[in-house]
């Protein structure tokens, strides 16, 4: 069994506010919930308005169809950041097999 897990550093330049911060986070976390059956989590305290670190982890037999689900969720993931005026400022993933 493999874990694939992605964490994703966000930027929201345009939040002027925690409210603001949420917003785009939450969207975010429901939209690749519901598209890719994945977890979804925010790693980090909300400390800043213009920053957040997201978690996701997916779990199969397969670590080839991890690998697409995972690339296809970082796509996923710039394309609602974008349609909310934010960026993905670094992505990285890691597989765990046991």
């Amino acid at each position: 069994m493999a874990v694939a897990q992605l964490t994703l550093e966000i930027r929201i330049e345009h939040a002027q506010s925690l409210k603001d911060r949420r917003q785009v986070v939450r969207s975010m976390k429901d939209q690749l919930r519901q598209g890719f059956n994945v977890s979804v989590a925010e790693m980090d305290e909300a400390v800043t308005w213009q920053s957040a670190t997201i978690g996701v982890v997916a779990v199969s037999r397969s670590r080839d169809y991890l690998h697409g689900l995972v690339e296809e969720v970082e796509r996923a993931a710039r394309r609602i950041l974008n349609d909310h005026g934010a960026e993905v400022a670094d992505s990285f993933w890691e597989y765990v097999e046991s």
